[in-house]
C-alpha cells in the first residue's frame, strides 16, 4: 500500500510573508495540551496555580530556545555561527533581504536539555522538589512530543528511508520514492509513552521515589528515538560516513542517564515479617 502524501505545510498566508503552518499549530497545541494534563495532576495535589503558570513559561521558553540552539549547534554549526541572527530569530537573510521562515530546524535533544535546566532553575528559585516536578512534567512532555512529530509529518520533513517495497509514504514535495513514515513512528511511540507514564503515575508512589517516572521517561523516549533513527535518512551530510547518526549518538547519554535515575530512585522492596 502506497500513500501519496503532499499536504501544503501552510494553512494560510498573511501579509505576504507571514504564514500559519500546521507545524506551528501542532507545536503550540501540543505544548498547551501537555500543560493542561500537568495542570490537572497538580490541581489534585494542591500545587499553587500561580507557580504552575510560572513553570509553564520557563518550560515554553526553554523548549523553543533549547531546540533551536540544539539544531544550530549540533547539526549546522558552521552556517549558524556565521549567522547568529538567523539562529535566534525565525528569519533568513539573503542578498540583504529578510524573509520570515519560522524556525526551520529544532532538535529535541537540545529542547529537553534546556527544559531540564529551566526546571532546575525554577525549583531552586521557588524551593520545589525538583524530581517531583520532573515526574509530572514528563507526562505532559511525552504528549507534546507526539504532536510535534505530527507537525514534522505535515511538513514532509525528517524523512524515513526508502521501503524498497510496494508500501510506504511518497512525500511528493521531496521525491517519488516510497518511504518509511518515520515521523509517524516517532509520534505513535511518544503517545504510547504518554499513556504508560499517565497510568503509572498513580501507582508509582507506593513503589518508587520521586524521579523514577522521570527516569523512565528519559529511557523510553530516547530508546525509541535511537531505534527509529535506523529508519530515517540522515539530516545532514556529515552523518553519511557515521555508523550511528547524530540523533543516536546524542540519545545514548540520555538513555544512560534515565536508567541511572531509575536505579537510584527505586525503593527497595520491604520483606514481610
Amino acid at each position: 500500500m502506497i500513500i501519496d502524501w503532499n499536504p501544503d505545510p501552510e494553512i494560510v498566508r498573511l501579509f505576504g510573508t507571514f504564514s500559519l503552518r500546521y507545524y506551528s499549530l501542532l507545536f503550540v497545541g501540543g505544548l498547551i495540551l501537555g500543560y493542561q494534563v500537568v495542570k490537572r495532576i497538580y490541581a489534585k495535589e494542591g500545587f499553587p496555580p500561580e507557580h504552575l503558570e510560572k513553570l509553564a513559561m520557563y518550560i515554553f521558553i526553554a523548549t523553543v530556545v533549547g531546540a533551536r540552539l540544539g539544531h544550530c549547534l549540533f547539526y549546522e554549526p558552521e552556517y549558524y555561527l556565521s549567522r547568529p541572527l538567523e539562529m535566534l530569530l525565525p528569519i533568513r537573510i539573503e542578498d540583504g533581504r529578510i524573509a520570515f521562515t519560522g524556525f526551520q530546524g529544532l532538535a529535541s535533544h537540545g529542547g529537553i536539555l534546556a527544559v531540564f535546566i529551566a526546571i532546575w532553575i525554577f525549583c531552586k528559585k521557588y524551593k520545589e522538589n525538583m524530581f517531583a516536578v520532573l515526574d509530572k512534567v514528563s507526562i505532559g512532555g511525552a504528549l507534546a512530543g507526539g504532536f510535534i512529530r505530527l507537525g514534522n509529518f505535515m511538513n514532509s520533513e525528517i524523512l524515513g528511508k526508502a521501503t524498497n517495497g510496494d508500501w510506504g509514504f511518497i512525500f511528493s514535495r521531496v521525491d517519488n520514492i516510497p518511504r518509511h513514515p518515520a515521523q509517524l513512528y516517532e509520534s505513535i511511540a511518544y503517545f504510547i509513552i504518554f499513556i504508560i507514564l499517565l497510568m503509572l503515575h498513580k501507582k508509582r508512589r507506593t513503589k518508587h521515589s520521586d524521579g523514577w517516572l522521570f527516569g523512565l521517561f528519559f529511557t523510553l523516549l530516547f530508546l525509541a528515538r535511537f531505534i527509529i533513527e535506523f529508519f530515517k535518512i540522515n539530516q545532514v551530510s556529515f552523518e553519511d560516513g557515521m555508523a550511528l547518526n547524530m540523533g543516536q549518538l546524542l540519545s545514548i547519554p540520555f538513555i544512560i542517564f534515565g536508567l541511572t535515575v531509575m536505579f537510584l530512585k527505586t525503593k527497595p522492596k520491604v520483606n514481610p515479617t
